[in-house]
């Protein structure tokens, strides 16, 4: 019989998903077969599965942290906002449908027995499975058509352990009202409770451990420093608090657009973790002083955000910059963003709209969404300083519901082979001052983007960097660092033996 433990939080963006990652580490170390899973997902960071369905970037580094590759199944559900009451529903890897909050509300219990069966499957599979909620079991408002928390745990008969944030204050109330508003059959599946994010001396907390253990009497597992490891994030809630508002001067400066409806942010942290380069995510035209190149990233609303652009000024200050020579590159809804017309009677229904004119391409959006990987060979003659990556290899993903074409003998950006398939894809201008694609993921290609910060690099006259750093080993030094902190900070033997008496009770 599988094991399993579940993390559930005190509130959204508490650790859950890392803290997940590093358990799933930490049992793939001591040699047992394990994988994550959420039944559930709101996020607008989603990756693609080797037989190409879509599932949470999430549950994809979870997966990596245990060693395995991505199944859909780790990731049934999941819902991507495309407005503030309306989400697309991802339902096993394909679109289901739209919704709104209250419809979804009603849809839910039709999916529990989808739910249960897929991780029974899973469970026939592995050793060990980790299991994560979603935002606090004490949303009471949502408890009687629950499938993520509480709901979740009695589907799969698991322990739970709760995550509280220690760095957003109130830790102890956290803990104290989550439990106290927990049914009693509910509460008695909390076995211990891990506080994260602390900062300081630890010694201080040592009474109020002791009270908020004698008052609940679930005991506090251990208590995690503010660690400063690099994974990937769930959703935008990271760039909502500033996560990458990073200061510290680097050679290369990328100003990565933070659309309100931004996805797939993701794409960038192997850009970001190159020794050279600073990341930083910008909301005002103004931010754009001192960029080496900007970008426009992916986008659940594209058509409504390109209008956020034209209407805060950032348009403007985007195609200023481009005039002054500053490169811009498109990544999907960013890509057909840069276009002379966008053309959407099915995503935003507002119509047809211009775009930056940055390129001549016209976008039509299509009920069909495209979700594949996809290995690349970039054009052979690129124009301008893009000449450094002409002709180069690399791989990523598409997740998309445009079709863009070229007009005015447009110079394709790369060619795709998807499925056996070969097309032209993203479109660069006659200057290769503009460039963009439908390719997310292209920067965990090394030698591409270390080729292309490498352009960057020329045109301020510094000399070239060699291609000494590698992306997934970074990633893999990553997760191992979580993992030891965690056998420092939590008590682990205390989670397998919670797990083992669970399994045997």
């Amino acid at each position: 019989m599988t094991q399993a433990i579940m993390l559930q939080g005190t509130a959204s963006d508490v650790g859950k998903s890392m803290l997940v990652a590093g358990l799933c580490r930490i049992f793939y170390q001591d040699g047992l077969r394990t994988a994550p899973f959420k039944s559930q997902n709101m996020a607008l960071n989603s990756g693609i599965t080797p037989d190409g369905k879509e599932m949470g970037r999430a549950q994809i580094f979870q997966a990596e942290a245990a060693g395995i590759a991505p199944d859909v199944r780790m990731n049934p559900i999941l819902l991507k906002p495309t407005s503030d009451r309306k989400a697309q529903i991802v339902l096993m890897g394909e679109v289901a449908s739209d919704m709104d909050a209250v419809s979804y509300h009603d849809y839910k219990p039709r999916l529990r027995e989808q739910i249960l069966s897929v991780y029974h499957s899973l469970a026939q599979q592995y050793d060990v499975l980790v299991l994560e909620g979603a935002g606090s079991p004490a949303e009471i408002n949502l408890r009687d058509r629950d499938i993520v928390n509480m709901g979740m745990a009695e589907m799969a008969q698991c322990p739970v352990i709760l995550v509280a944030d220690i760095d957003r204050g109130g830790v102890f109330a956290a803990i104290y009202g989550t439990l106290a508003l927990l049914h009693d059959h509910e509460r008695a599946r909390v076995k211990g409770v891990i506080i994260n994010k602390f900062r300081g001396d630890v010694t201080l907390l040592h009474s109020g451990i002791t009270q908020i253990e004698a008052l609940t009497g679930v005991p506090v597992l251990g208590v995690m420093p503010w660690l400063e490891v690099e994974l990937e994030d769930e959703d935008g809630v990271a760039l909502q608090k500033g996560k990458y508002r990073s200061t510290g001067e680097r050679d290369v400066e990328i100003a990565v657009v933070q659309l309100p409806h931004i996805s797939n942010f993701t794409d960038f942290n192997a850009l970001a973790a190159q020794p050279d380069v600073r990341v930083r995510y910008v909301r005002h035209a103004e931010e754009l002083a001192g960029a080496d190149l900007i970008i426009l990233p992916g986008s659940k609303n594209t058509l409504g955000d390109l209008l956020w652009l034209q209407d805060n000024g950032l348009a403007h200050g985007i195609l200023e910059a481009h005039r002054r020579g500053v490169p811009v590159l498109g990544i999907c809804g960013g890509y057909q963003m840069l276009g002379d017309t966008l053309i959407d009677e099915v995503e935003s229904g507002l119509g047809t709209l211009p775009g930056l004119g940055l390129l001549a391409t016209v976008t039509r959006f299509a009920p069909q969404k495209t979700t594949t990987r996809a290995t690349a060979t970039l054009n052979a003659a690129l124009p301008g300083w893009l000449a450094a990556v002409s002709g180069m290899a690399l791989q990523g993903y598409e997740i998309h519901m445009g079709e863009t074409a070229l007009t005015d003998n447009t110079l394709p950006l790369m060619q795709l082979c998807k499925n056996g398939q070969h097309q032209a894809d993203g479109a660069v201008s006659a200057d290769g001052l503009a460039f963009g694609t439908y390719l997310h993921g292209l920067f965990d290609s090394d030698s591409f983007t270390r080729a292309l910060v490498n352009g960057l690099r020329e045109r301020k006259g510094l000399p070239q960097r060699d291609n000494d750093f590698h992306y997934a080993a970074y990633k893999a030094q990553q997760f191992d660092i979580l993992a030891e902190s965690m056998r420092q900070h939590i008590d682990i033997e205390k989670i397998y033996t919670i797990m083992r008496e669970h399994k045997e009770g």
